[in-house]
């Protein structure tokens, strides 16, 4: 009966947003994006656009999304909106984070990356234009995504904080006591793989079209960058995001290297109390705000 209900619910939810989605004007960039991606579809074989596609959309994705708060360093008004002031960015941390990247991305995630066709072919996933889900429904996915991959990070990640492993592997990750957003990959081989899984049982539950794989890919990189960006920068669309962590939350636990596990929400730590002392800090902070003000 409850299974039943809920059906009931989802089927209506994406009946009125079918319905509303009526009412709003055509997409101007639709067209332009369906000769791009039908002349990709004439020009290239599948196991080139699995491959090669996904890799250019990850490294593309990466380091522009980096742009933004590796520009805030040499903004002086933007780094009142840095939260650990004391600890600036610096060129050397950079470079060897950049070279790091390189090693994972080349060496360790594109061989994974290599798989994406058989994943497809396995699981006859669409290319096709006619096959594409609408956008409501792309939003969707990458949310409930977002939520799998949230819980499989939290639970792995305080894992990999326990005192007999985290010197071994997720220490790497911490070498940077006040995070910068080109870092948010930075991290030990074994790491890569382990908090990476979360990332694919998602596309396994709901990859309906080979766009979901780089649709969440875009989405996954812009949380994890925003996160480890080191700014709390106001009007930020993600904080739109229910129950959004945000880079406030992510920062507490690389300052203090204990609590705040998840990725992306704030639900589990809430759960199992492991955001009492963020709530303590943010508490205090407050307190300070308010003794400034007098």
């Amino acid at each position: 009966m409850a299974m039943n209900d809920s059906v009931n619910i989802l089927n209506s939810a994406y009946l009125a947003v079918e319905y509303i989605d009526s009412f709003l004007p055509d997409n101007p960039l639709q067209q332009p994006f369906k000769n791009a991606w039908n002349y990709m579809l004439d020009n290239y074989t599948k196991f080139q656009i699995a491959t090669w596609g996904s890799l250019i959309v990850h490294e593309v994705s990466y380091f522009l999304l980096c742009v933004p708060g590796f520009i805030f360093q040499f903004i002086p008004y933007m780094q009142k909106y840095k939260i650990q002031q004391d600890k600036p960015e610096t060129w050397e941390k950079q470079w060897k984070c950049f070279k790091t990247l390189l090693f994972n991305h080349f060496f360790i995630q594109l061989p994974l990356i290599c798989g994406t066709y058989y994943f497809t072919e396995y699981f006859n996933i669409p290319y096709g234009w006619e096959e594409m889900p609408r956008w409501y429904v792309l939003v969707a996915q990458c949310f409930g995504c977002a939520v799998i991959e949230d819980a499989w990070h939290y639970f792995l990640h305080r894992l990999l904080h326990h005192k007999r492993i985290y010197k071994y592997i997720h220490k790497v990750h911490h070498e940077f006591v006040s995070p910068f957003g080109m870092q948010a990959e930075y991290a030990h081989p074994l790491e890569t793989l382990i908090l990476g899984t979360g990332f694919f049982i998602g596309i396994v539950v709901f990859c309906n079209h080979v766009v979901l794989l780089w649709a969440w890919v875009i989405c996954r990189l812009m949380e994890t960058i925003d996160v480890h960006s080191g700014y709390d920068v106001p009007l930020n669309p993600l904080h739109l995001v229910p129950f959004y962590a945000g880079a406030r939350f992510h920062d507490f636990h690389h300052m203090n290297f204990i609590g705040n596990y998840a990725s992306t929400f704030t639900w589990w730590d809430r759960i199992f109390g492991t955001d009492s002392q963020f709530i303590a800090y943010q508490e205090k902070e407050k307190k300070k705000q308010c003794v400034t003000k007098k």
